[in-house]
């Protein structure tokens, strides 16, 4: 497993997730469903928390290239 592998399916998750919420929140546009509109946030809250995965990778990258030892 190569060292960039994390990062890779990070992105991918990242724009799967964002294409599923595109698409469920223009799905919810056009019926007008409740639903697909909570599956649709509920999209864009795994997106940011890609988001959030890829910030504390690259955080504790940089935090080793720091440490003292």
């Amino acid at each position: 497993m190569s060292a960039h592998a994390p990062k890779l399916t990070l992105y991918t998750a990242l724009a799967a997730n964002a294409g599923i919420a595109v698409a469920k929140l223009s799905g919810a546009a056009y019926t007008g469903s409740s639903a697909m509109v909570s599956e649709g946030i509920h999209s864009l809250v795994d997106t940011v928390n890609q988001l959030l995965l890829l910030y504390g990778l690259r955080d504790a990258n940089s935090l080793g290239r720091r440490s003292p030892r």
